[in-house]
């Protein structure tokens, strides 16, 4: 399970779907080769995600992560 503080790196390299998953959701250009640094929360709160929207984010992305298959 993946939290706000989750660093991308992390994310992407447990839950590869992730960096599609996070491409929609307008949060970094991954797979453009930008660098994947910093935390899920950093890299909402820079497309000016509310709060209570990364949290929405985060259980979305985990629960997209544990469907797969």
């Amino acid at each position: 399970m993946f939290d706000k503080n989750s660093p991308i790196e992390h994310v992407t390299q447990e839950c590869p779907r992730s960096v599609r998953f996070l491409m929609e959701k307008g949060i970094r250009c991954i797979a453009c080769g930008e660098p994947i640094w910093g935390t899920l929360e950093s890299a909402m709160k820079e497309k000016g995600f509310s709060d209570s929207k990364i949290d929405q984010i985060v259980q979305e992305l985990n629960k997209y992560c544990t469907n797969q298959g």
